[in-house]
Protein backbone atom coordinates (compact mmCIF):
# COMPACT_ATOMS: atom_id res chain seq x y z
CA UNK A 1 0.00 0.00 0.00
CA UNK A 2 3.18 2.21 0.55
CA UNK A 3 4.10 2.06 -2.79
CA UNK A 4 1.42 4.21 -3.87
CA UNK A 5 2.71 7.06 -1.72
CA UNK A 6 5.28 9.97 -3.35
CA UNK A 7 8.16 10.69 -1.08
CA UNK A 8 6.13 13.77 0.00
CA UNK A 9 3.33 12.15 1.43
CA UNK A 10 5.17 8.97 3.24
CA UNK A 11 7.74 11.89 4.99
CA UNK A 12 4.15 13.52 6.40
CA UNK A 13 2.89 10.09 7.49
CA UNK A 14 5.92 9.90 9.48
CA UNK A 15 5.84 13.21 10.54
CA UNK A 16 2.39 13.49 11.59
CA UNK A 17 2.59 9.99 13.74
CA UNK A 18 0.28 7.93 11.06
CA UNK A 19 1.31 4.87 11.26
CA UNK A 20 1.12 1.87 8.34
CA UNK A 21 -1.73 0.19 9.88
CA UNK A 22 -3.73 3.23 10.28
CA UNK A 23 -3.11 4.23 6.48
CA UNK A 24 -3.88 0.95 5.13
CA UNK A 25 -7.18 1.47 7.03
CA UNK A 26 -8.14 4.78 5.54
CA UNK A 27 -7.39 3.51 2.09
CA UNK A 28 -9.55 0.59 2.86
CA UNK A 29 -12.56 1.71 4.68
CA UNK A 30 -12.10 5.41 3.79
CA UNK A 31 -14.85 7.08 1.51
CA UNK A 32 -13.95 9.28 -1.20
CA UNK A 33 -14.89 12.98 -1.92
CA UNK A 34 -14.50 15.41 -4.73
CA UNK A 35 -11.81 17.80 -3.55
CA UNK A 36 -11.19 21.11 -4.63
CA UNK A 37 -9.18 21.10 -7.93
CA UNK A 38 -10.24 18.46 -9.00
CA UNK A 39 -8.32 15.69 -6.67
CA UNK A 40 -10.02 13.11 -4.65
CA UNK A 41 -9.47 13.13 -0.74
CA UNK A 42 -10.05 9.57 0.83
CA UNK A 43 -12.09 10.59 4.45
CA UNK A 44 -12.00 7.90 7.66
CA UNK A 45 -12.72 9.90 10.72
CA UNK A 46 -9.94 12.81 11.33
CA UNK A 47 -7.58 11.26 9.13
CA UNK A 48 -7.29 12.34 5.70
CA UNK A 49 -5.53 11.39 2.03
CA UNK A 50 -5.25 13.45 -0.95
CA UNK A 51 -4.97 11.03 -4.12
CA UNK A 52 -3.43 13.01 -7.20
CA UNK A 53 -3.54 11.42 -11.02
CA UNK A 54 -3.72 7.48 -11.10
CA UNK A 55 -4.45 7.07 -7.28
CA UNK A 56 -1.25 8.39 -6.22
CA UNK A 57 -0.75 9.43 -2.32
CA UNK A 58 -0.10 13.14 -2.59
CA UNK A 59 -0.48 13.97 1.06
CA UNK A 60 -1.73 12.72 4.36
CA UNK A 61 -2.71 14.72 7.49
CA UNK A 62 -4.85 14.85 10.19
CA UNK A 63 -8.24 17.57 9.71
CA UNK A 64 -8.89 20.25 12.36
CA UNK A 65 -11.06 22.38 9.85
CA UNK A 66 -14.00 20.97 7.76
CA UNK A 67 -13.16 20.15 4.16
CA UNK A 68 -14.57 22.58 2.04
CA UNK A 69 -17.32 21.35 -0.45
Amino acid sequence: MLELCTPHARARMQQRGIRPAAFKALMDEGRVRRGPGGCDIVLLGKTYAVLGSGGVVVTVGHRYRRIPR
